[in-house]
């Protein structure tokens, strides 16, 4: 299964954009606002909770300086990828799109796949006015 953001402009260059989204207590500031957890388990993992939802642990797996992030699931029974794609529009401007990952069974990609789209449309959402 694969989703993706809609692309959002944010007001720093490429290599602001990538360094705010390489440190992973940041993802804090893009979360919705339904999180019942977060916490930093390392330099490079962290774990959240949406209400209702059962606890994430993601880790950062491959960072391309100022164009590409890509975070993975850490543990747990689902396999997938979220990737933060930067792309520099002008010298302080740039672009961000999210893709999400994953193979799951027919019927868990119809349970995850709404609540999946509106997460990633909430952290693009956030972007802006965060980084």
């Amino acid at each position: 299964m694969n989703l993706e953001s809609p692309k959002v402009a944010v007001d720093k260059s490429a290599e602001d954009t990538f360094n705010f989204l390489s440190d992973v207590k940041n993802f804090e500031k893009l979360m919705p606002e339904n999180i019942s957890k977060f916490e930093v388990l390392d330099t490079d993992k962290f774990l959240f909770a949406l209400k209702g939802m059962p606890e994430i642990v993601l880790k950062k797996k491959e960072a391309t300086p100022n164009s590409k992030i890509v975070l993975g699931a850490a543990g747990g029974k689902l396999d997938f990828s979220l990737t933060a794609d930067i792309t520099e529009i002008e010298p302080n401007k740039s672009e961000v799109k999210l893709n999400f990952s994953g193979e799951f069974n027919a019927m868990m990609a119809m349970m995850i796949k709404g609540p999946i789209n509106k997460f990633l449309e909430t952290l693009a959402t956030n972007m802006p006015a965060s980084v």
